[in-house]
C-alpha cells in the first residue's frame, strides 16, 4: 500500500469533525493545486524533466514560494533516482511524503501552545489591520474555555476605530471579560492593567490585542517592543507565545509581513486565517520552510469552532482527498 493510501485508511478510519474541516476547508486549493497535479500525472506516464518543470509552475501558482519550490522539486528529483521511480502514477506518494516532511523539518514540539501549568499564560497577538487577528482571539478564547480554562482578553489595539469594541463584541460572545482603557491610550498600560486583573482573578490564559498600523512601521515597531517589556517586567518569561497573525488569501504579501514581524518581534508561532478562502493554501508550506516558523492554528471557516491547531498530515490529506487515489 503506497504512503498516500495509508495516510487517506489513517484519515479515513479516524474521520473526525476536525479532518472533515481541513477537507472543506482546503477545497479551493485542493481543486487548484491537487487537481493539477492529477491532471499532470495522468498526462505524463514517465517522470522527466518536463514533468519537472510543470510541477514547479503548479506549486509557485500555488504560493508555496520560488525556494521551497525549488527545494522540494530537487528532493523529488533524488527520490525519484534512488527508488528507480519510472511511472508518473507513483510520484503521488512521493509528493505526499515530502510535502510532510517539509512541514516536519525542525521540531514537531512547537507546533503545540507554550502553556504555564499552574501560572499565567499570556498570548500576545501581533499582526496588521484586516488580517482577522481580533476574531483569531475570540475563536481562540472559545476554544480554550471549551478545554475548561479561564481567559482573560487584553484590548491593546487602543488605536484603530472600533477595535476595543470589536474585541467587547467577541468577549461577551465568548463569555469573558475585557480589559480596556479609552481609545487612544498607552497599549503597555493596557497590558499592564490586564496583567494585574489576571492575577487578581487567578486567570489561567491572557491574550492580548495589539495594534496593526503599518504605516508608521517604526512607531509600531516601536510600540510592540514597549509592549512586551512590559510584560516581560510583570512576568518574567513571558509573553509565553507571540503569535502572528497572517491572511492566507494575500499569499507572498503575508510571506513580506512574517519577515517584517519576526524581525521586529520574536515571533514564536503563526496563525494562517481564511485557508479555507484561497486556492493558494500551499503558503502554509513556504511560511513553514522559508521563515521556521511553525503554523500553529488555521482559520478553515467562518464558525467560531473553525480556528483549527494546524496538523500537517490532516493538511496534506485535507490537500489531496478524493484526487489522489490509486487506480
Amino acid at each position: 500500500m503506497g504512503f498516500f493510501q495509508k495516510l487517506k485508511e489513517k484519515w479515513t478510519k479516524q474521520a473526525d469533525a476536525v479532518t472533515e474541516k481541513f477537507k472543506e476547508g482546503l477545497s479551493k486549493t485542493r481543486d487548484s493545486l491537487a487537481g493539477k497535479v492529477n491532471d499532470l500525472i495522468a498526462r505524463y506516464r514517465k517522470v522527466d524533466e518536463e514533468f519537472f518543470e510543470e510541477l514547479e509552475e503548479i506549486l509557485i501558482a500555488a504560493d508555496v514560494g520560488v525556494a521551497t519550490v525549488m527545494e522540494l522539486v530537487d528532493e523529488l528529483k533524488m527520490e525519484v533516482k534512488r527508488r528507480n521511480i519510472q511511472d508518473s502514477a507513483q510520484m503521488r506518494d512521493v509528493i505526499a511524503e515530502k510535502l510532510i516532511d517539509i512541514y516536519r523539518a525542525g521540531d514537531e514540539e512547537l507546533a503545540a501552545l507554550n502553556m504555564q501549568e499552574g501560572g499565567l499564560t499570556v498570548i500576545l497577538f501581533v499582526g496588521v489591520n484586516g488580517v482577522g487577528k481580533t476574531t483569531t482571539i475570540g475563536k481562540l478564547a472559545h476554544k480554550l474555555k471549551s478545554e475548561g480554562k479561564s481567559v482573560l482578553l487584553a484590548a491593546g489595539d487602543t488605536f484603530r476605530a472600533g477595535a476595543i469594541e470589536q474585541l467587547e463584541v467577541w468577549g461577551e460572545r465568548v463569555g469573558v471579560d475585557v480589559i480596556k482603557q479609552a481609545a487612544g491610550s498607552d497599549p503597555a498600560a493596557v497590558m499592564y492593567d490586564a496583567i494585574q486583573a489576571a492575577r487578581a482573578r487567578g486567570v489561567d490564559v491572557l491574550l492580548c490585542d495589539t495594534a496593526g498600523r503599518l504605516q508608521n512601521k517604526v512607531n509600531l515597531m516601536k510600540e510592540l517592543e514597549k509592549v512586551k517589556r512590559v510584560i516581560s517586567r510583570e512576568i518574567p518569561g513571558a509573553p509565553h507565545e507571540v503569535l502572528l497573525v497572517l491572511d492566507a488569501t494575500t499569499g507572498q504579501n503575508a510571506m513580506s509581513q512574517a519577515k517584517l514581524f519576526k524581525e521586529a518581534t520574536d515571533v514564536t508561532g503563526i496563525v494562517l486565517t481564511k485557508l479555507d478562502g484561497t486556492a493558494k493554501g500551499g503558503i502554509v508550506l513556504a511560511i513553514r520552510n522559508e521563515l521556521a516558523i511553525p503554523v500553529k492554528f488555521v482559520g478553515l471557516g467562518e464558525k467560531m469552532d473553525d480556528l483549527q491547531p494546524f496538523d500537517p498530515e490532516k493538511y496534506v490529506y485535507g490537500l489531496f482527498a478524493g484526487l489522489f487515489d490509486e487506480q
